[in-house]
């Protein structure tokens, strides 16, 4: 009887341990900045794996930034490897960071904040067409070379729900 209580726990126990390790339908990575000043040679670069391209995705760049951070905006490009692709370069993408009626559009502690700003259309599904390895890299393209008061950088991709 005890031997039959131990292998039923055993078996209870792996059961539990291959339904607990469901893959999470997210990539999250973020560069820190050195010396807090994003230099425009400074450009970050996240790889990840694209398996489903059945379903939609977003995307999001996510900075964070002090309180001391000198601009409402920033202005970015992103350059994309896809699979089975040469290297391709989005324009320059205008992303508002405050308006002077709202402060801070994002979440912040104390005199840090993070934005999360989604950068495919919020109305339209964005699709990876095919399945593999992608490469996008961040570059800022400011005035202000290097960019003061920057923590880091990175890239968010979800299923969308």
């Amino acid at each position: 009887m005890k031997r039959g209580l131990q292998l039923s726990l055993i078996v209870l126990m792996v059961s539990y341990l291959l339904t607990a390790c469901n893959t999470v339908d997210l990539y999250e990575k973020s560069a820190s900045i050195p010396g807090h000043a994003w230099a425009s040679s400074f450009k970050p670069s996240f790889t990840f794996t694209i398996r489903d391209t059945s379903v939609a995705y977003k995307m999001f760049f996510v900075i964070r930034h002090t309180d001391k951070y000198s601009f409402n905006n920033i202005y970015i490009n992103i350059i994309s490897k896809v699979p089975g692709a040469d290297t391709a370069q989005t324009g320059p993408l205008p992303l508002e960071l405050a308006t002077n009626e709202k402060g801070w559009l994002a979440t912040g502690m104390d005199d840090i904040y993070e934005h999360r700003i989604q950068l495919s259309d919020a109305g339209k599904d964005f699709y990876f067409r095919k399945p593999g390895e992608y490469t996008f890299t961040v570059e800022q393209i400011m005035r202000q070379d290097p960019l003061k008061n920057v923590l880091s950088a990175g890239l968010r991709i979800e299923k969308k729900q």
